[in-house]
């Protein structure tokens, strides 16, 4: 059994090459001195599609604290500072259209359906999961499985 837990971050600008190599320097940073109550935390992250960062925890020793997971939160903050990026809006949306990923406003999603931009089956990113078994087999989903299909008329089903 996998008891990584997770934490998806998504931004609402795609990572440049320079940005990601810098986020990935801060990041490593932060997760070297991350803790629970004094007890290292066994960590990881790593940056997906040059839009998600998404930070392991291993809670087999030490479990993430409230401390340390407003610790990672208030980082995160820190990060949306320094890169000039939104990280923290959970009502942002990333779907898939061909290879390319887009990001847009949950409250956007009713008009891009009914312009025909995406449909019941579009790929979207679940950034609402909390373990690494999520991670691997919910992550990239279509809409119509997650919360967004309240957004689905019923000609569209």
């Amino acid at each position: 059994m996998n008891t990584n837990r997770v934490w998806v971050y998504l931004s609402d600008k795609t990572f440049d090459a320079k940005t990601e190599t810098n986020l990935k320097a801060d990041i490593q940073n932060f997760i070297l001195g991350w803790n629970a109550h004094g007890k290292a935390l066994s960590a990881s992250f790593e940056i997906r599609h040059h839009h998600f960062i998404i930070i392991k925890a291993d809670e087999v020793q030490y479990s993430a604290s409230g401390c340390s997971i407003d610790k990672q939160v208030q980082f995160i903050k820190e990060l949306e500072k320094k890169y000039s990026l939104i990280l923290l809006d959970r009502l942002l949306v990333a779907y898939k259209k061909e290879d390319e990923i887009l990001v847009t406003h949950s409250s956007k999603i009713p008009q891009l359906l009914t312009e025909g931009l995406i449909s019941k089956n579009t790929p979207v990113f679940n950034i609402a999961l909390s373990n690494e078994e999520e991670l691997d087999t919910v992550f990239e989903t279509p809409i119509k499985e997650i919360w967004l299909s309240k957004y689905l008329v019923k000609q569209q089903v």
